[in-house]
């Protein structure tokens, strides 16, 4: 309902869905997709942060250019933020005339598919549902950046160079981008100690429906644990600081079920 409400006023709206590694935010966007179009009529589509990671040969110039832990896929200014901007302003601007070519990235081969092979939505659109580990995250404060908070940036970042940059993407063009969100659902984990399971379950389901032979970029526990460590310093912080300011917070048990939905209050 809440939803609905505010279609009335602006279409489309942009429902942003933030949650950890492996919380569950393509599944309750599904859900949420069929209960927007079934029980109220509203074309919905869904866009994923996870499907605008810059190219590996991106990152790659990144990392030699700014800092070499930029390889890496997932932490702001690993995005093609412009790319993003682009496919709200297409949905934004879809007639019954129009469809609209959604990314994908294929993390099985840490890369974009071909563009040719994008799915496409046809307009007008209701509701676009853009659902990222990262969605409506905050820059930290000067003094937060200071301590490492696990191996990786300790050993990796002993000067702070990669948080910092990080840091100062958040505070520019993701803020400029979370900006256009009309709502924000966080699906918030019981703590950032569980993620690590969840996203191993997350890999282990990919390695399932990866054809052999394509899968050279899975993980091992190893380089799993190593992948979330440059995911906890923003993890962390959200899960202190998002409940504060996100629209609706779904609280979830330690086997991702929703235990409690708490909406925040109209001022």
């Amino acid at each position: 309902s809440h939803i609905r409400k505010l279609c009335r006023h602006k279409h489309p709206i942009i429902v942003g869905i933030a949650g950890s590694q492996g919380s569950g935010k393509s599944t309750h966007s599904n859900l949420l997709k069929s209960l927007l179009e079934q029980e109220h009529g509203l074309k919905t589509c869904i866009l994923s942060i996870d499907d605008v990671y810059l190219s590996r040969e991106e990152r790659r110039e990144l990392s030699e250019s700014i800092h070499p832990l930029l390889v890496t896929r997932g932490v702001p200014a690993t995005h093609d933020i412009t790319l993003a901007q682009q496919t709200l302003d297409a949905l934004s601007g879809a007639d019954e005339h129009t469809s609209v070519a959604l990314p994908r990235f294929d993390k099985a081969i840490d890369d974009p598919q071909p563009r040719d092979a994008w799915p496409k939505v046809a307009g007008p659109i209701d509701v676009v549902l853009f659902e990222g580990w990262c969605m409506g995250a905050r820059p930290q404060p000067a003094a937060a950046l200071i301590e490492p908070v696990n191996p990786l940036e300790a050993q990796e970042d002993p000067d702070g160079q990669w948080r910092q940059h990080v840091n100062d993407a958040l505070a520019g063009a993701y803020s400029t981008l979370f900006g256009r969100l009309d709502m924000l659902i966080m699906l918030a984990a019981p703590s950032f100690e569980v993620v690590f399971g969840w996203r191993t379950k997350q890999e282990e389901a990919l390695r399932a429906r990866t054809q052999p032979g394509r899968g050279t970029e899975l993980m091992d526990e190893s380089a799993l644990e190593r992948f979330i460590m440059h995911y906890e310093r923003i993890t962390r912080a959200m899960l202190e600081e998002l409940p504060a300011y996100a629209d609706c917070v779904v609280r979830l048990s330690e086997e991702q079920q929703p235990i409690s939905v708490s909406w925040k209050s109209a001022t």
